[in-house]
């Protein structure tokens, strides 16, 4: 029986890759939903190639709910949530809710409610699991040995990792956007020029694999060929090396519980080069801020999120300086943040108020 798979942000990278696998295993897989933002071209050639797919867009008027809805409805066995930034969280519940096993892209979503998000799932008995290349590298790690004692994710660094701080100061967007070894989506690759993308993973992993923060180190590795590595009790290191192509992730996630065939470009090792090196936190604040936020508990992780967006938009927009983002980042999580929350409602108004004390910031400061 082929399993039914619905796709959330179908027209940006995760989802063209996602559908790219989906293709390749047709006779395994049923597209049910389709979503897009406000690409609307891109969602209604998908048609001609997925004719019984339901086709969404959340950017319309009401679009928001007209999703909520459609992954209620859709009986999708997985839902991959290729979503950017904290709008995927309220698509990741309704897929658990719906009791659908969430192939998860979206990091905000454990980010800002990861709490909220497990509960569910184990009350829905449905699995989450990771997309991220480095959280599906841990996953698969830890389950191919029995647990781990330290996790070890691994960052290209971005294309400012030799830059001082004084060259920092004078990037531009276009330049932040010229990923050295990963093609993504705008907003992703800022946060990986900023290292703040790795701060979303370290709290993420918190959640995803009951690590305290402590127990999450970062490592920056240019090439892109380590995805992550995982420390056992005995000192031993254990590594997932592979081409940076998220296909492979999503395929992993798409199969699991099982291993299946990928013909993608295999790692050739005759020619491998590794590299790695510490990150500098004068330079990559925001990784600092993301164990911060693990450790102060509550909705500082949420607020993180919150403001990290807020800057990342305003400097894609070239009204802040690239320094700026961890400038108002800091700012927001000087606020009280401690507040816990058992439901998506205290979420999603700490979100909006993080957002409106990082907009304030804007505003008086620059």
């Amino acid at each position: 029986m082929k399993k039914r798979i619905a796709v959330l942000g179908a027209t940006g990278s995760i989802g063209k890759s996602s559908l790219d696998i989906i293709s390749r295993g047709s006779e395994n897989f049923e597209v049910v939903l389709l979503s897009a933002h406000s690409n609307r071209s891109g969602l209604e050639q998908l048609k001609t190639q997925f004719p019984s797919a339901v086709l969404v867009l959340s950017g319309e008027s009401g679009g928001k709910e007209k999703l909520i809805n459609a992954i209620k409805n859709a009986g999708a066995d997985i839902t991959i949530n290729g979503i950017s930034g904290g709008a995927g969280l309220e698509p990741s519940l309704a897929a658990i809710e719906s009791g659908s096993n969430l192939a998860l892209a979206n990091k905000e979503t454990i980010v800002m409610a990861g709490k909220l998000a497990f509960r569910l799932a184990n009350e829905k008995n449905v699995k989450i699991i990771p997309v991220d290349s480095e959280h599906s590298a841990v996953f698969h790690l830890i389950k191919a040995h029995g647990g781990a004692d330290e996790i070890i994710l691994t960052a290209s660094g971005g294309p400012f990792r030799n830059f001082s701080l004084k060259e920092m100061e004078k990037v531009t967007a276009r330049e932040a956007l010229a990923h050295p070894t990963w093609k993504m989506g705008p907003k992703i690759t800022i946060d990986s020029a900023s290292m703040a993308n790795k701060g979303l993973e370290i709290i993420e992993a918190c959640s995803l694999f009951n690590m305290p923060p402590e127990k999450i180190k970062v490592s920056i590795h240019p090439q892109s060929i380590v995805h992550s590595m995982i420390r056992l009790c005995n000192g031993v290191i254990y590594a997932q090396l592979s081409k940076p192509d998220m296909r492979r992730p999503i395929h992993d996630a798409l199969y699991w519980p099982q291993t299946s065939p990928l013909d993608i470009d295999p790692l050739d090792f005759d020619s491998l080069n590794l590299e790695f090196q510490k990150p500098d936190p004068e330079k990559f604040p925001m990784l600092t801020y993301a164990q911060e936020a693990v450790k102060m508990g509550g909705l500082y992780s949420c607020a993180y999120n919150a403001a990290n967006e807020e800057a990342a938009a305003a400097f894609l927009e070239q009204k802040i300086g690239f320094l700026d983002i961890p400038r108002i980042t800091g700012y927001v999580m000087e606020g009280d943040w401690s507040a816990n929350y058992n439901d998506k409602e205290t979420v999603l108004k700490a979100d909006a108020d993080a957002r409106m004390k990082a907009v304030s910031y804007l505003k008086k400061y620059l």
